[in-house]
């Protein structure tokens, strides 16, 4: 059997560095947990969340994942728990916050700080959305799928609606008003879409949509401008009528932009 042609010596240094660095830090994580482990939970659980008041996300997520992996029975392992979804938002571990907050509520759905879980799990969510750059540069937002939208907006739901009385349910409810018009306008956008092209069916369902789901958005008024053109268009004179009294309710003085166009031939 032929023998392999032996590494030239810079190679075999680079590999043993490498190996080196490897022993390094395998032994760091086991001195560090170690360390965790001649400590009781009250103490850990205290440096874990004096981390957190610094600043020190990192180091907080690390004292809290070994809190619950070593006492996931003990009473200060409940509350670490909670603290991680936070510990994680703000150290920009989106994932890991999301993961943390579903985890939690499906295993503590009596807990009573579970509306926190979904705050923070809506924040995650609503923090994921186009920043100020793009808007900055004037990005048409309208024209995106608004998928973080729709689930931020869910969660904030759960928390004004199942728990009006908690202390996040106002800044919820704030955000949710934000978010109701940007799903609204997309929602829009897509109506729009169908118009262009003639869609007539699609268009009615859409703009109709907008106006039983996002109630109150500024886009609700051009949406029933829509859903009047496309029954219209669709000859469906009693649709149509029942718009037009929506909008006129709504929209008073304002009557002619949803009037029935005649045609240009006719002159009665």
């Amino acid at each position: 059997m032929p023998r392999l042609p032996a590494l030239p010596l810079r190679g075999r240094l680079i590999l043993l560095a490498a190996l080196a660095a490897l022993v390094a830090v395998a032994g760091c994580r086991t001195n560090r947990e170690d360390q965790y482990a001649k400590t009781n939970p009250e103490v850990l659980y205290s440096q874990a969340h004096k981390a957190l008041m610094n600043q020190d996300f990192d180091g907080a997520i690390r004292m809290y994942e070994a809190l619950t992996a070593r006492y996931p029975f003990a009473p200060e392992s409940r509350q670490a728990r909670l603290d991680l979804i936070y510990a994680y938002y703000r150290g920009r571990e989106a994932e890991s916050a999301i993961d943390a907050a579903e985890t939690f509520i499906r295993e503590n759905p009596t807990h009573p700080r579970i509306d926190y879980a979904w705050y923070i799990k809506g924040l995650v969510d609503f923090e994921r959305m186009p920043n100020r750059i793009e808007r900055l540069f004037r990005v048409d937002l309208s024209e995106r799928p608004p998928q973080t939208a729709a689930k931020a907006f869910a969660s904030f739901k759960t928390v004004v609606e199942q728990y009006p009385k908690s202390e996040y349910a106002h800044d919820a409810r704030r955000r949710m008003l934000y978010l109701r018009n940007r799903l609204a306008d997309y929602e829009l956008y897509v109506a729009r879409y169908y118009v262009e092209r003639g869609a007539w069916v699609a268009a009615a369902q859409r703009a109709k949509q907008t106006i039983e789901q996002y109630d109150g958005s500024p886009a609700v008024r051009e949406a029933l401008e829509i859903m009047v053109n496309a029954y219209d268009q669709l000859g469906m004179k009693e649709l149509a009528e029942n718009a037009r009294a929506v909008y006129a309710l709504n929209f008073p003085g304002d009557q002619r932009r949803v009037e029935a166009k005649k045609s240009w031939w006719k002159f009665w």
